[in-house]
């Protein structure tokens, strides 16, 4: 009987403790435990709902402080929680909730909905004042950083410094946004290690870069340029390369210097068949661009791509800056399709793919009063019929000329026109009596030069 009684009583106190783990179970996962907060709110002891309502009826004073110091005054804010949210708070009270009571202090980030980030952009401005005020007199740390040179990669050595890193500060503002106030701890920022996955990236990309060889083919020739001929050092930092080409620099000055036209003087066969050096002070012409030519390969080295032409590089200058010429490699660069001009001779002769088709009488720019018409090899920049052309002459007097046929190839004003009011036409007339730079031609020649010019076709003047 007495075993029995112990059995019984035994059994009734398992009930007791098991109804009252149960009991205190239902309870915690109910309510949230005493030491539990969301953004820093207080919610121990409350039902998702009653802990809902209470963050809602927060405000959001939007202070930053640093190490303790308020370095911005916020405006405030209502929380940004909405209805939305009462599943959020659910959830977070299901993560925390025990069988037994627990004083463990946990703070759950919760987003709220409707969030207010207007005053961000302001906070991470104080902050980067603040960070940068603390760093004066700290020293800052130095990552290590994968180098290419001499189609070889190495790594330089991380040094630790003493400055606050801004980005890590700046990424906690974000996770405690939400909070009433938030509360950041300026932490020395830590260089990036030689292992780190950052660096083995950097490594990885630069790799890439080396023994690698291209063609430029610049007019008929062509150029095999290798990655040390364009590349003199580079890194890969933030998914971006930066180089330093000023190995690309001097082939390309070379490859001018061989092929380019523009600024230079032409060996040219005259009419007579005499052969000249012309003026280098022409429009006529192209040159390489470093800086266009420093992309195309290096696009080209990045995509493995181990051909390009260098047409897309030229530029040139005057009215079409594109370049002119490219591409013409008879007659030394001129071509068989041009205009020429001889001052002493007074004339002008035009020809289409090596052929005379017109020759005219002219009257150049006026000698004695230093209008002399350009010498060196220029182009047509346009034609055009049917203008006035204006402009103040040697006199210091304004004119204003209409003319039938135009095509200018300076862009100071000189061109191809007809000149309906000249009288004297004689050989010696462009001594005292010339132009103001012009080519002038008789109302019976101006039409039929002006049909033989096209637009980009050079003009030899000497």
């Amino acid at each position: 009987m007495e075993k029995t009684q112990k059995l019984i009583w035994r059994a009734l106190a398992a009930v007791a403790v098991i109804g009252g783990l149960g009991a205190s179970g239902y309870y915690h996962h109910s309510h949230f435990n005493k030491n539990v907060t969301i953004n820093g709110v207080k919610v121990g002891g409350l039902t998702s709902e009653a802990a809902y309502q209470k963050l809602a009826s927060q405000k959001r004073s939007n202070d930053v402080y640093l190490n303790g110091k308020k370095i911005y005054e916020g405006t405030s804010t209502s929380s940004g929680y909405t209805s939305a949210d009462k599943a959020k708070v659910t959830k977070v009270l299901k993560e925390q909730a025990t069988i037994l009571p627990s004083a463990k202090k946990t703070n759950y980030k919760l987003t709220p909905s409707e969030l207010d980030t207007s005053q961000l952009s302001a906070m991470k401005k104080a902050i980067k004042v603040a960070v940068d005020k603390l760093n004066q007199n700290r020293v800052m740390a130095v990552d290590a950083k994968a180098v290419w040179k001499d189609n070889k990669v190495t790594v330089t050595s991380p040094k630790k410094g003493t400055a606050y890193d801004t980005s890590k500060i700046q990424a906690e503002l974000s996770n405690q946004l939400a909070a009433d106030s938030i509360q950041l701890t300026a932490k020395v920022k830590t260089p990036l290690t030689k292992n780190s996955a950052a660096v083995k990236k950097e490594v990885a990309a630069l790799k890439k870069l080396s023994n690698k060889k291209i063609t430029y083919k610049v007019e008929n020739k062509s150029y095999t340029l290798t990655s040390d001929d364009i590349i003199t050092k580079a890194t890969y930092q933030n998914g971006q390369y930066q180089f330093d080409t000023a190995a690309l620099d001097q082939e390309i000055a070379k490859i001018n210097k061989a092929q380019s036209t523009l600024g230079k003087s032409f060996k040219f066969k005259t009419h007579a068949g005499n052969t000249i050096t012309t003026s280098a002070q022409g429009s006529y012409g192209w040159r390489i661009s470093t800086t266009k030519a420093t992309k195309t390969l290096m696009d080209a080295l990045l995509k493995g791509t181990t051909s390009v032409s260098a047409k897309a590089d030229v530029y040139g200058i005057g009215y079409n800056t594109c370049g002119v010429g490219y591409g013409t490699t008879s007659n030394n660069g001129i071509g068989d399709t041009y205009a020429e001009v001889s001052i002493s001779a007074q004339t002008a002769w035009f020809y289409k793919d090596g052929k005379l088709v017109y020759s005219a009488r002219v009257v150049t720019g006026k000698q004695s009063s230093g209008d002399d018409t350009p010498t060196g090899v220029y182009y047509i920049m346009y034609k055009q019929r049917n203008t006035t052309l204006r402009g103040i002459g040697d006199t210091g007097k304004a004119y204003a000329s209409p003319v039938s046929y135009w095509a200018p190839f300076t862009e100071s004003g000189c061109g191809f026109h007809d000149a309906s009011w000249r009288t004297d036409w004689s050989t010696t007339a462009y001594v005292n009596n010339g132009s103001n730079g012009c080519v002038n031609m008789h109302t019976y020649d101006a039409p039929n030069a002006f049909n033989d010019l096209s637009v980009d076709e050079p003009v030899v003047i000497y």
